[in-house]
């Protein structure tokens, strides 16, 4: 009788994993080979601290001493190198901070949008829904600490979520994220 039971239950599995590979395994077959790996680490992350913003966020601390002009003044020069153009500046607050103050609501908050028209109207073409991610944004926020970060949206699923972009536009998503990440890595050091 044991038999009998364990030999059903192995054939239910067996079963429902032929159907789980038909169904599941060839849409995420036509993705980009590193595609899983990336959800499964932005999913860990959200399992660990239970915030799918942080998971899906790149952060770089900024080094003590670095203001919010120089920081400003690093990644906006970079940009026009990179012939990105500088299509936003919100100054959410500017002029408190939680060292002065003790309160989160006084912290220093500004977010700084860049943008490179031709690549951005190549993405839109393409699907018009990559225009939602558009401008590319840098936040500066300051921590219960009053230490100063730099965040912007993690970029590795935009070149490797889905199915293989064509070349030349990987090639303009790679150029995006490589701008956009050594923008804020030299603005945090002072490293320009």
């Amino acid at each position: 009788m044991l038999k009998k039971i364990l030999s059903i239950i192995g054939a239910i599995t067996v079963v429902g994993a032929i159907i789980g590979y038909l169904t599941i395994g060839t849409k995420v077959n036509s993705l980009h080979p590193d595609a899983m790996g990336y959800y499964m680490k932005m999913f860990n992350d959200v399992l660990e601290t239970g915030n799918s913003a942080a998971a899906m966020t790149r952060k770089v601390k900024v080094k003590e001493g670095i203001s919010p002009e120089d920081i400003v003044e690093t990644m906006n020069s970079i940009a026009e190198e990179n012939n990105f153009l500088v299509v936003g500046d919100s100054k959410m607050n500017i002029n408190s901070s939680i060292k002065k103050t003790g309160k989160k609501e006084d912290r220093y908050i500004r977010i700084l949008s860049y943008c490179s028209p031709g690549i951005a109207k190549k993405f839109i073409n393409y699907s018009k829904e990559y225009g939602a991610f558009m401008p590319c944004r840098v936040m500066i926020v300051e921590d219960d600490e009053g230490n100063l970060w730099l965040e912007t949206m993690a970029m590795e699923l935009m070149l490797y979520g889905g199915k293989p972009l064509p070349k030349d536009m990987l090639d303009m998503a790679k150029h995006v994220r490589k701008t956009m990440y050594t923008m804020m890595d030299s603005a945090a050091t002072g490293d320009f």
